[in-house]
């Protein structure tokens, strides 16, 4: 689903090769993609081991020119990036642990040029409660259920976690405009993997056509936005 709105943005860019910053972007699953399209991309992590491996990926893909690594956490892009200076920004999976999330929005919005756009992925609470409850674990599910408690005790507490309501008012009050929401692994963490792997094609399909569709994107694992300055 993330590829098929990133596609379609690109789309519509009339053939300009953008420059790309990707937040937490460790070892290259999109940017050496996006840079193998033609496009510049540069990955802020702070993991050197992340981004070694990253500039070796590059290398084999034959786009090391068009690849760029710099070290550093969420909290620091703002620090570590001109304004204005992307086309596109993704921060996908980073929020949930950034220590300052308001300030990691509003440093995606800084980044961006007027017009440019940000991929947000996040974890999404509702199915966090599901997963909890279907696996037995009531308490925690209960926790969960309590408006402003995005983290409790046990495994995976570290996690924040977000419904559509507060992603998209703290990418808003950063400056942002929320223009899609889609969910992303719908029922995919939740049907049996027998029966998923009977007919992946039919999985893919339904995910695809359930993932902008509420309620059934509500629940999904997590939640992709995209966001325009």
């Amino acid at each position: 689903m993330i590829w098929s709105v990133l596609r379609a943005e690109l789309a519509g860019q009339d053939g300009h090769k953008l420059n790309v910053v990707d937040v937490g972007g460790g070892t290259g699953g999109f940017a050496v993609p996006l840079a193998e399209s033609g496009h510049t991309v540069t990955v802020v992590d702070p993991s050197p081991d992340a981004l070694a491996a990253l500039l070796r990926r590059a290398a084999d893909a034959g786009v090391a020119d068009r690849v760029h690594g710099l070290q550093g956490d969420a909290d620091s892009l703002a620090s570590l990036v001109s304004p204005g200076e992307a086309d596109l920004v993704l921060c996908h999976a980073v929020l949930e642990v950034a220590d300052d999330p308001e300030s990691v929005a509003a440093a995606l919005a800084r980044v961006l040029r007027a017009g440019g756009a940000a991929s947000v992925l996040v974890a999404n609470r509702s199915a966090a409660v599901l997963g909890r409850a279907i696996a037995g674990q009531f308490h925690l599910a209960e926790q969960l259920l309590t408006p402003g408690a995005d983290r409790v005790a046990g495994r995976g507490s570290l996690l924040r976690r977000f419904d559509i309501e507060g992603a998209t008012g703290l990418l808003t009050r950063a400056g942002l405009a929320v223009e899609q929401v889609h969910g992303v692994r719908v029922v995919a963490d939740l049907v049996p993997g027998v029966l998923a792997d009977a007919d992946p094609e039919g999985l893919v399909g339904f995910e695809l056509a359930a993932s902008d569709l509420p309620p059934y994107r509500d629940i999904a694992t997590q939640l992709h936005l995209l966001a325009r300055r």
